[in-house]
C-alpha cells in the first residue's frame, strides 16, 4: 500500500512538470496543460490525497495487537518463604482479542481507506471538470472578442460606404450616424468582453493555486468534435465507475464490518502472561530450592458484563449501515437525474450547433451580402443593412456559445461517469 501511494504521488506531480522537462513553456495554453498544472498545484486536491494517505495508514494500526503489558511489583515488607524472602516481581502479558475482532477491525479500516481513495478520485474529477469548464469559457471569450472585432471592422467599412453615398448625395446623413452608433456599440461590447476575462482568469488561477491577478496567455482552442452517447451504457457506467457512488459502496462495506465488530463485544478478550518473582537465599542453611525464583504462568479474561451497552453498540452500527445504504441509493438517484439533465443540455447544444452552422450562419452571410448590394443600389435603407450585420454577429456568437455549452456539458458528464 505504501509503495502504491508513493507511486501515485510521483505520477500525479510529475505530470505537471513534464512541460518544463520537454522545453515547453511553463505557462499553460491548452486544456491538457491546465489539467496537468491543476493536478500538480491545486491545494484542495493535495488535501484529498493526504486524507487518503492518512486513511491508508490506519489499516496497519487496526491490524496490530494491543501493546504488551509489563508489570513490576516491589515487596515493601519482604515475604519470607521457606526458600527465602521475596523482594520484587516482574510480569509481562499480552492480550489477544476474540477471534474475528482484529479481522473485522482491519477490514473496516481497509474499506474506509478505499472510500478515501474514491473521495480523492471524485475530488480530482471535480477539479478537472472545473478547470475544463472555466477554460472553455475563457476560450469562448477570446473567440467572442475576435468575432465582435471582425464585425466592428465590417461596420467601419459600412460606415465608409454610407459616407461615400452621402457625399454622392445618394445617401442620407442619418445613415452615417447609424453606422457611427453601431461602431460605438460594438466597441463597447468588445470592452465588456475583455473586462469579463478578469474574473475568468482569476478563477483559473485559483484552481491552479496561483495569484488570482496573474496573467494567462491566449488559450489554444481544441477542434470541436461532437460524440454520440448511448444513454443506457452511460447510466450503467455511472453505477460502476462514479467515484462518489464508489465511496459510498466502500462506506457500506466498512459499516458491515463495524456491525460484526460490535457483535464481537459480547465475547471476552484473552490475556496470557508470565510473572517472575525474585527470591533471595533462605536464611537457614541446607534448605532445598533455596533462593529459587518462582515463575508463574497467567491467564485472564475480561468479563463482558454490560450487555445493554453492547446491544446499543450493535443497534448503532446497524443504523449507520442503513444510513450508508440509503445515502448510496439517494446519490445514485441524484447523479442519474443530473446525468439525464446534462444529456439534454448536450443534445440541445448539439442541435443548436447544427442549426447555426448549417442553416442560419450561411443564410445570415448571404443576407448581409445581398443587403450590402441592395443598399449600394439604393434599394433598401441603411437600417436594414445594419440589421443584417447585427443578425450575423448574433448568430456567430450563438454558434460559439452552443459549442462552448456542449464542451462544458461533456466535461460535466465525464465527471459523472468517472472519466477524465
Amino acid at each position: 500500500m505504501r509503495f502504491g501511494l508513493r507511486f501515485i504521488v510521483f505520477a500525479v506531480f510529475m505530470v505537471g512538470s513534464l512541460g518544463a522537462a520537454d522545453g515547453k513553456p511553463a505557462v499553460p495554453t491548452t486544456v491538457s496543460e491546465y489539467l496537468a498544472l491543476a493536478a500538480k498545484n491545486n491545494a484542495g486536491l493535495k488535501a484529498a490525497f493526504n486524507e487518503w494517505k492518512a486513511a491508508a495508514e490506519a489499516v496497519g494500526q487496526a491490524r496490530a495487537l494491543p501493546d504488551p503489558r509489563f508489570t513490576y511489583g516491589y515487596f515493601i515488607d519482604e515475604v519470607e518463604t521457606r526458600v527465602g524472602p521475596q523482594r520484587q516481581k516482574f510480569g509481562i502479558s499480552q492480550t489477544f482479542p476474540w477471534l474475528g475482532k482484529i479481522e473485522a477491525r482491519t477490514d473496516a479500516a481497509a474499506e474506509m481507506a478505499k472510500a478515501a481513495r474514491k473521495k480523492y478520485e471524485a475530488k480530482k474529477l471535480e477539479l478537472f471538470y472545473e478547470v475544463k469548464s472555466v477554460y472553455y469559457e475563457y476560450t469562448y471569450l477570446y473567440t467572442a472578442i475576435e468575432k465582435t472585432k471582425q464585425n466592428l471592422d465590417l461596420v467601419g467599412y459600412l460606415e465608409q460606404v454610407a459616407l461615400s453615398r452621402y457625399a454622392a448625395s445618394s445617401g442620407s446623413h442619418p445613415d452615417v450616424i447609424r453606422a457611427q452608433i453601431e461602431v460605438a456599440r460594438l466597441d463597447d461590447k468588445v470592452t465588456t468582453l475583455e473586462q469579463l476575462r478578469k474574473p475568468i482568469v482569476a478563477k483559473l488561477n485559483s484552481v491552479l493555486n496561483r495569484k488570482v491577478g496573474k496573467a494567462l496567455p491566449r488559450p489554444s482552442r481544441s477542434d470541436y468534435a461532437s460524440m454520440e452517447i448511448d444513454r443506457n451504457k452511460l447510466l450503467a457506467k455511472i453505477d460502476k465507475f462514479n467515484p462518489q457512488i464508489g465511496t459510498l459502496k466502500h462506506t457500506i462495506a466498512a459499516a458491515e464490518q463495524k456491525v460484526t465488530l460490535a457483535e464481537k463485544r459480547f465475547y471476552p478478550d484473552i490475556t496470557f502472561g508470565v510473572d517472575w518473582i525474585e527470591t533471595d537465599d533462605a536464611i537457614a542453611t541446607g534448605v532445598r530450592d533455596s533462593g529459587k525464583d518462582p515463575v508463574i504462568a497467567m491467564f485472564s479474561v475480561n468479563i463482558p458484563l454490560w450487555a445493554d451497552s453492547y446491544k446499543a453498540g450493535v443497534r448503532q452500527a446497524k443504523a449507520n449501515l442503513r444510513k450508508a445504504g440509503a445515502a448510496k441509493r439517494q446519490k445514485q438517484n441524484d447523479i442519474r437525474a443530473a446525468a439525464v439533465r446534462v444529456l439534454f443540455d448536450i443534445e440541445d447544444s448539439r442541435r443548436k450547433v447544427k442549426l447555426y452552422s448549417d442553416i442560419l450562419l450561411p443564410k445570415a452571410n448571404e443576407m448581409l451580402a445581398a443587403s450590402e448590394a441592395a443598399y449600394k443600389a439604393g434599394e433598401i435603407d441603411f437600417l436594414s443593412l445594419i440589421d443584417a450585420q447585427q443578425t450575423l454577429l448574433s448568430f456567430e456568437l450563438m454558434l460559439e456559445r452552443a459549442i462552448t455549452d456542449e464542451m462544458q456539458s461533456s466535461a460535466e458528464l465525464g465527471r459523472f461517469v468517472g472519466t477524465l
